[in-house]
């Protein structure tokens, strides 16, 4: 687990989601109970941070 990782996982908590299985290979999927967001372990670009933040339907942007 490296770069935007903890800090997307901290949002996503924020924002109700929570840990619902593992992916393949090196993703999540994370559930706020409506919507479903694959997060990736290995996530070294803000863009791509940015990205799931959207995907979610969160504001938040690093």
């Amino acid at each position: 687990m490296n770069g935007y990782y903890s800090l997307v996982v901290a949002q996503l908590t924020l924002h109700g989601y929570s840990f619902l299985r593992p992916g393949k290979g090196s993703h999540e999927i994370w559930s706020n109970g409506i919507r479903h967001q694959m997060v990736s372990k290995n996530m070294p670009a803000r863009t791509m941070a940015n990205e799931i933040m959207k995907q979610a339907g969160i504001a938040h942007r690093f």
